[in-house]
């Protein structure tokens, strides 16, 4: 029995009629192997069709949407990169134009305090001025994006790295669940799909390409987010980074990119002017506020507990501007720890 292609009976006699189909038909035992090796071919399509519309009733029973490459939901900047997903995995809305005003925010895992608090304020205040932000779902410097975002009441991309039921790391379900309500959850891997290392590389081309660029903060020499930036690099999307303490191993990465020629910016104004966007008005322009710098006096060192008390900050959000000041050299830090503006 000679397996045909699933088509119609039209072309099916058209098949029969002419090419190698009819050849095979007319000498049958002199094609014996390529008549075995047809017919598997064609039980393995049959057998991947059921297996397609397994999935597809699955992900509908899980409340996840399939959105297939050349569909009109299909995101734009992400079908230009050079090896676009074929189907994207979807719990949320996309918005298919909104790549120009997309930027994804990464970093380190093992974060700081003060580098969390700085990205979660950039992208509070870049999602209030309408950049939707794009990130991993990952710890550290992720997890603060999608938070300052959905703070800043904008939209946000959680991009992962294993199946969209299975959500990594499980501490970010419900935060998963608060992205997929102000944007949307992404995947590219089936239902059921680990979070293996070798997922992550392969997801950080997603969010190196969904929009304009890539911001990074904070960054080890040997961060994954390094791979985002190589990913954006490839596809001529711009990389801007904040810059670190020059002694600090969790900023050799972002001070390695901006000695390389990525963009140096210090809070969300820097961002916004290189994206040529403006910040919601009523939203702070710099992470760095003056009324910090007035409670700080050049030879009168002054305790953090002194500058939570009289600036009413939150010692996160302190400590981060606190840092910022600090890198470009306008305080100094003390032991105790103390802290001095610098003449």
């Amino acid at each position: 029995m000679v397996l045909l292609p699933d088509v119609g009976p039209r072309s099916a006699r058209e098949l029969l009629r002419r090419g190698p189909i009819r050849d095979l038909l007319a000498h049958p035992g002199e094609h014996r192997d390529l008549l075995s090796e047809a017919a598997r071919r064609q039980l393995a399509s049959g057998a991947a069709v059921r297996r397609a519309e397994d999935e597809v009733s699955r992900a509908a029973r899980a409340g996840v949407r399939l959105v297939g490459q050349g569909s009109d939901g299909y995101p734009r900047h992400l079908a230009r990169i050079y090896d676009p997903p074929l189907v994207l995995y979807v719990r949320g809305h996309l918005e298919p134009d909104e790549g120009e005003t997309s930027l994804a925010i990464v970093g380190s895992r093992a974060a700081s305090p003060p580098g969390r608090s700085l990205a979660r304020r950039m992208a509070q205040q870049l999602a209030a001025g309408g950049v939707t932000v794009v990130s991993g779902l990952a710890r550290g410097i992720d997890t603060a994006a999608h938070q300052g975002a959905l703070e800043g009441r904008g939209r946000t991309i959680a991009v992962l790295g294993c199946g969209i039921d299975r959500v990594y790391p499980k501490e970010n379900t419900g935060l998963a669940a608060q992205v997929a309500s102000s944007g949307a959850v992404v995947s590219e891997f089936p239902l059921g799909t680990p979070p293996l290392p070798g997922h992550f590389p392969r997801r950080n081309r997603l969010i190196a390409g969904w929009g304009r660029g890539v911001l990074v903060v904070e960054a080890a020499a040997r961060s994954g987010a390094l791979g985002t930036v190589r990913c954006a690099l490839e596809e001529g999307r711009d990389v801007m980074a904040v810059p670190g303490h020059p002694t600090s191993r969790g900023s050799e990465g972002v001070n390695a990119l901006i000695r390389d020629g990525a963009t140096l910016v210090r809070d969300a104004a820097d961002v916004a002017a290189e994206l040529g966007i403006s910040l919601a008005p009523g939203e702070p322009q710099s992470v760095v506020g003056q009324p910090l710098l007035e409670l700080l006096r050049p030879g009168a060192p002054i305790s953090l507990e002194a500058l939570r008390d009289q600036s009413g900050m939150q010692v996160p959000e302190l400590l981060a501007r606190l840092g910022a000041l600090e890198l470009m050299a306008r305080v100094e830090r003390l032991p105790g720890p103390l802290f001095v503006r610098t003449t």
